[in-house]
């Protein structure tokens, strides 16, 4: 089944996936959380920020410079983003096993690299970033101030 990236968009437009994005998810959350695919997909878990109950997400990872990065492709106001914020950053990865994470968000001016990375793998998110993945560096830091970056930190020290 083939979605045009208009249609990809108007699947999450106000920042939440309309009933048709949220099957997708959790098809995908189940899947990747079973490590049936490669590392970089993952089922971030998180506590929901008013309901403190388990919440699943299907992402995609970009690995820069020896480390793995959560970006997101919907911007601030996003589920997932807010639900880490509220946890302190505190959440869990599945690939087949559970590992506790802590996810530190990059500043600003640390970001266009990483989301330019993003983009060159993670198909999905390209409908949603407007910028060409093959766009000079300089594009990306126009836009960096609107997508969070998340770095993966192995524990809650880092």
């Amino acid at each position: 089944m083939f979605y045009s990236d208009d249609r990809l968009r108007a699947m999450y437009s106000g920042g939440r996936g309309d009933a048709t994005a949220r099957r997708f998810a959790r098809f995908w959350a189940a899947v990747q959380g079973a490590g049936l695919l490669p590392r970089r997909w993952v089922t971030l878990e998180v506590p929901g920020r008013r309901t403190g109950r388990i919440t699943r997400f299907p992402l995609g990872m970009a690995d820069w410079q020896g480390d793995w990065y959560l970006v997101s492709m919907l911007g601030d106001d996003c589920n997932w983003v807010r639900n880490v914020r509220a946890a302190g950053g505190r959440a869990t990865l599945r690939r087949g096993i559970a590992r506790e994470c802590r996810l530190v968000e990059v500043p600003v001016a640390g970001r266009a690299p990483i989301i330019k990375r993003y983009l060159q793998k993670v198909p999905g998110g390209r409908p949603h970033i407007p910028v060409d993945r093959r766009a000079p560096l300089a594009e990306f830091e126009a836009i960096a101030g609107r997508y969070p970056v998340f770095r993966v930190a192995a524990n809650s020290r880092e």
